[in-house]
């Protein structure tokens, strides 16, 4: 694989990530609610879903999404109602969650929950197997050794993910700052009036036919 090749895609994938959606919306609450080291278990989440949304990809998981109706739409409704799920919590945030859980060791449920969440908002999202199985075959060398490819890709793509999820990250640690103790109320309800519009969207959702 080419140097420009590679630098094209990761252009692209840096316009991909950093336009919002859910892991974005993700990142800046858990930046203003808990603080950027705290928030780091939800940028590995996010991190480990680039990897499994890609392996699943070149394992041909998003072509059978892209032609089979019923998985897409198990796939959407699951990813449809978890988004909604996290929408209503960030919208019912009356900052007392968060002081629990700056309470709980920085290694206890609380870092799980984090990096669950933002893992689990990727991989139900059957948007991002799709986006990946349209994506990736433009940037991979059908005479070359496949396996490498993708996990080059996959490298590439995660380590920017990381970087720009980080930069939502301080972000919203910051914006918190100014904004006083009100303000990760407000980011949350924010995020989560967001986080329904995108339930929302997901719903109607439609896979692409023909």
């Amino acid at each position: 694989m080419s140097l420009v090749t590679l630098s094209a895609f990761a252009v692209v994938a840096f316009i991909g990530i950093a336009t919002p959606g859910p892991t974005v919306l993700l990142a800046l609450a858990n930046g203003s609610r808990y603080g950027i080291r705290r928030a780091m278990p939800g940028l590995a989440g996010a991190v480990l879903s680039d990897f499994v949304l890609i392996g699943a990809v070149a394992l041909g998981l998003g072509a059978l999404l892209a032609a089979s109706e019923f998985w897409f739409t198990v796939v959407k409704w699951l990813g449809a109602a978890y988004l909604a799920f996290l929408g209503l919590q960030m919208l019912r945030s009356t900052g007392s969650i968060g002081r629990a859980l700056d309470e709980t060791p920085a290694g206890g449920r609380t870092a799980g929950a984090i990096f669950a969440k933002s893992f689990l908002v990727a991989v139900t999202n059957p948007k991002g197997y799709l986006f990946f199985s349209a994506f990736l075959p433009q940037f991979i060398d059908p005479a070359a050794p496949q396996v490498e490819q993708f996990a080059l890709l996959a490298l590439v793509f995660a380590t920017i993910d990381f970087l720009v999820m980080l930069g939502y990250a301080t972000l919203g640690s910051q914006a918190v700052r100014v904004l006083r103790t009100s303000g990760a109320v407000w980011l949350d309800r924010i995020c989560g009036g967001a986080m329904l519009a995108l339930a929302g969207s997901l719903a109607f959702y439609r896979r692409a036919t023909g």
